[in-house]
């Protein structure tokens, strides 16, 4: 995942560029879709996410950056689905446990249906971002 969002671009443009200073959301979490990321992700809007059947965004931690790049610290686990998820194509790294605003987004490696009774995880190390 490598993708930032229009608001994030912007926030480090200004934060780096000295115009407004970007302060770090305290706790990040990432978030599920159905959906191909798409503009709707890059402007932030947060269409085809998963709702419903016991799902709710997850908080990650992730590692410092080396050579660009920055992978979740922790293994992420999603509470057992209580209903059909539908299948799992694309992840957000969102500010805000609802709503709130997109970091960055990307496409999983192998899309997972989720079904009652099923559970989604994000090993260690498996989600990365990058901006190299």
């Amino acid at each position: 995942m490598s993708a930032a969002s229009d608001y994030l671009e912007d926030k480090l443009l200004d934060h780096t560029l000295g115009n407004t200073a970007f302060t770090q959301p305290s706790t990040i979490y990432v978030g599920l879709f159905t959906g191909t990321p798409n503009t709707n992700l890059e402007a932030g809007t947060l269409t085809d996410e998963v709702s419903g059947g016991n799902y709710t965004r997850k908080a990650v931690t992730f590692s410092a950056a080396s050579s660009g790049t920055s992978s979740n610290s922790a293994t992420v686990t999603f509470d057992t689905a209580t209903a059909n998820w539908g299948t799992i194509t694309s992840v957000a790294v969102i500010d805000a446990a609802t709503n709130g605003n997109v970091l960055f987004y990307g496409s999983v490696t192998s899309s997972k249906t989720i079904e009652s009774g099923d559970t989604f995880q994000i090993a260690s190390g498996n989600l990365s971002i990058s901006l190299a």
